[in-house]
């Protein structure tokens, strides 16, 4: 029995499966369509294709280095105990090196990849994995540093992934500052990287919630709204500081700020370093995790029996 693509469309329809799959049941089923859905079941690849509705918030955040290309991407599970797998993590590691390799623009092209050390794509190879694992796996995102010096850091396994982009001069080795500010990133996650990056529209507004607090302060409510004005455009460089990284205090010494301590760490390896970019994903940051409610999932089955 013969197939058109309009049946494949169909099955995938019917299944949720992706497309390679479905032409590959209909060509293992001489195209008959029940046949090719108790094929697919037979493979898991339908019950896979289930999981993936299924809210995927854990997971890991990673980020690495692979043959001077940096590469950071957060993979999502559904539960911490499969985030921690083995086979969870390697998969992480070959989505980067995929990355690295590939230089997809988004996900959707990334998904076209060949997998790392694979003759399948990444989309081929999601449901194997599902498989495998057991649960819902979703790439989230990625972002890729082709040029310059890039270095990576991973804060408590996979709970926050950064990564960090640097112009090297003088041939020294700049790992360690690179890891000293990926840390930084990690522990403050600064709104902007410089002072530099702030617009105009967030100094305005900052400058008015500093006004707002003096006419709320009753020893500075009776002062001239000039004066207040220029107290609040004062007390910016305090804003710089809280919020933007290269103005930071340093973490690891809070005499000196971020800059400081790049191109005094630098200059005594002999060279100069410039911070040019970076990366921060945290694990599920922004996702809303359903909340289970036991007890009445308990009562409604109860309820069901009746």
């Amino acid at each position: 029995m013969a197939f058109t693509a309009a049946d494949v469309k169909t099955l995938r329809e019917m299944t949720n499966v992706g497309m390679m799959d479905c032409k590959k049941a209909l060509v293992e089923t001489d195209g008959d369509m029940d046949k090719a859905v108790e094929w697919l079941r037979e493979k898991g690849l339908a019950k896979a294709a289930k999981k993936a509705g299924r809210i995927a918030a854990e997971g890991m955040a990673y980020a690495t280095v692979e043959n001077g290309v940096g590469v950071a991407v957060e993979v999502n599970a559904e539960t911490d105990f499969a985030s921690k797998a083995p086979v969870f993590v390697d998969f992480v590691k070959d989505i980067a090196k995929t990355i690295a390799e590939n230089d997809p623009a988004d996900v959707e092209a990334l998904k076209a990849c060949k997998f790392h050390g694979s003759d399948l794509t990444v989309a081929e190879t999601i449901p194997e994995k599902v498989m495998v694992i057991g649960e819902n796996l979703q790439i989230r995102r990625f972002h890729r540093f082709g040029e310059n010096t890039s270095v990576a850091y991973v804060h408590a396994g996979g709970k926050i992934g950064v990564l960090v982009n640097l112009i090297v001069e003088g041939g020294i080795d700049a790992t360690q500052i690179g890891k000293d500010v990926a840390m930084q990133i990690a522990a403050l996650n600064p709104r902007f990287w410089d002072k530099s990056d702030v617009s105009d529209d967030v100094l305005e507004e900052e400058k008015k919630v500093l006004v707002a607090q003096m006419d709320n302060d009753p020893k500075m409510a009776g002062k001239p709204a000039q004066v207040k004005e220029k107290i609040a455009a004062g007390k910016i460089n305090k804003f710089y500081e809280e919020n933007c990284l290269l103005q930071q205090s340093f973490v690891k010494d809070g005499s000196m700020s971020v800059e400081q301590y790049m191109n005094s760490a630098a200059k005594a390896l002999g060279g100069s370093v410039k911070f040019v970019d970076a990366v921060r994903f945290e694990k599920g940051e922004g996702i809303e995790k359903k909340q289970e409610d036991f007890a009445a999932e308990v009562a409604a089955q109860m309820n069901m029996g009746k």
